[in-house]
């Protein structure tokens, strides 16, 4: 293994000597057009950094220094470290003038390279491990958390999927994985101390690279920030949506029953009929809150030529979204992102759409306000979710929110909460019948496919989708579960 490995690194090597010659930074980035790209990429990833000002930064793979000098302004020190020794040469003759830089010639494989445990704040890199075998991988992310101090962070952008750069190459041992990969090596990266003591690597963000969404209609460049943290500190709710209620299989179910590329009631024929409503022009901006697989933001960019940021609370959504999005050639980005804690700048969005999300969130009321901030003047809000009847629930329904950790309303309540944020010109829908409606159509459809079903997933998954639709339309035939459509305008 330990000759594979050497072999690996100098075919590696080679390829980057070749490609290194002319310490350009079209060389670096394999691209003709990478002048254009980096002006706007660059600003974009240092963005999604946390804050590192006057602390201990480690730039692994830094090439010729595009990203060192941006790094060595607010950092205290900074390492920057490569394995080609041209390339480290011209970025320290680059960014030599900044005295809290030290240039190092090394292989971040390399068991010679020494760096103190605990003794870095953030590690940076910015295309590395996709030139790492999978090994070589796993083992890096062990040794990084053991570089990392507690509470600090990694971050790092790769190629996803298949090449972006149009370089010519004689050939290429680029290793481009499904970003799944990446996210399960940093989740199951576990360590502990001297004093027992058990950390882990809590994933802060992961979101592809919105200049190349926007440029080249390509989703794969994709970056991560990871926290290391004791083992025991809760991410509880994003745990939940993705070992219980979205597991990759739960998804992959879902996506049966509601059609390729979506997890919402009616799947492409109510999206339909609902994204008809927004009067879509060419150029908007459209935020979908709880995208799911993708499906609704691939039909509104190459349907209405619109921009769309998806954002999703679930990793294993967002991977499949990601995966959805290959070869489609259209602007839609995603990110993982927690609704209720994301920023954007005001007057951002000319929409705002969300498909039966909102009943997962707690504060509505802070939410909407978020919403009516984000929104342009003139900008629309649409919402499908599930809602109740203004009674009170009875044992069985209020046991099924409570384990579903649902905050639902009816539909009325829910409607005034939108004008309550600010909204004008607010239709509250109570949409329940075409819930049975579309309840029954996929249910009988799934009961019509039962042993495919059953041959793809299991007789277990088969029942459990049959008996939660089944449960559903008696709960909606009753009264007591409802589905609202809420559309409504900013002033």
């Amino acid at each position: 293994m330990a000759a594979a490995n050497g072999q690996e690194r100098d075919v590696q090597k080679n390829y980057w000597m070749e490609h290194s010659a002319d310490l350009t930074v079209e060389a670096m980035m394999l691209d003709s057009k990478a002048s254009d790209l980096d002006k706007e990429e660059r600003p974009e990833v240092l963005s999604m950094l946390p804050p590192y000002e006057g602390k201990s930064v480690l730039e692994l793979g830094a090439g010729i220094g595009r990203f060192t000098g941006e790094l060595a302004q607010k950092a205290g020190q900074l390492v920057a470290l490569d394995f080609i020794d041209s390339v480290i040469k011209k970025n320290e003759s680059t960014n030599g003038h900044h005295k809290n830089v030290k240039f190092m010639c090394a292989d971040v494989t390399s068991p010679d390279l020494k760096i103190s445990e605990e003794s870095v704040d953030l590690i940076f890199s910015n295309w590395l491990l996709m030139y790492l075998s999978d090994k070589e991988v796993e083992n890096l992310v062990e040794r990084m958390m053991g570089w990392l101090k507690v509470g600090g962070y990694i971050f790092f952008r790769e190629s996803c999927f298949h090449q972006s750069g149009d370089s010519k190459r004689k050939s290429n041992p680029t290793h481009y994985r499904e970003p799944r990969f990446y996210t399960k090596v940093f989740k199951e990266c576990h360590m502990s101390d001297d004093s027992g003591n058990f950390f882990e690597l809590s994933l802060v963000g992961c979101k592809c690279i919105g200049a190349y969404v926007r440029n080249k209609k390509n989703q794969n460049q994709i970056c991560w920030l990871w926290q290391k943290v004791a083992s025991q500190d809760d991410r509880g709710f994003q745990q939940f949506l993705d070992n219980v209620q979205y597991k990759s299989n739960g998804i992959l179910r879902y996506e049966r029953v509601f059609g390729q590329g979506f997890v919402s009631t009616g799947g492409i024929e109510t999206t339909k009929e609902f994204v008809a409503k927004l009067d879509l022009k060419p150029g908007q901006k459209v935020l979908d809150v709880g995208c799911g697989i993708g499906g609704g933001d691939f039909y509104m960019a190459s349907n209405y030529d619109v921009e769309v940021v998806g954002i999703d609370l679930s990793v294993n959504m967002i991977s499949f979204a990601l995966e959805h999005a290959i070869g489609l050639k259209c602007a839609v980005e995603f990110e993982v992102a927690d609704c209720t804690k994301k920023t954007y700048p005001d007057d951002t969005f000319d929409v705002i759409y969300s498909r039966d999300t909102i009943l997962h969130i707690q504060d509505k009321p802070a939410l909407f306000r978020s919403f009516y901030k984000w929104l342009k003047p003139g900008g629309k809000v649409l919402i499908s979710d599930y809602c109740r009847s203004a009674g009170t629930p009875s044992a069985e329904f209020a046991e099924y929110i409570k384990q579903r950790g649902y905050d639902l309303h009816d539909v009325q309540a829910y409607g005034q909460m939108l004008k309550d944020a600010g909204f004008d010109e607010v239709i509250a829908e109570d949409r329940t019948d075409q819930f049975k409606e579309v309840l029954q159509q996929e249910l009988d459809a799934v009961e019509k496919d039962k042993d495919a079903f059953i041959q793809d997933f299991s007789e277990e998954d088969y029942d459990d989708i049959v008996g939660g639709w089944k449960a559903k339309l008696i709960r909606a035939d009753s009264g007591e579960q409802k589905w609202g459509l809420f559309i409504a305008k900013k002033k």
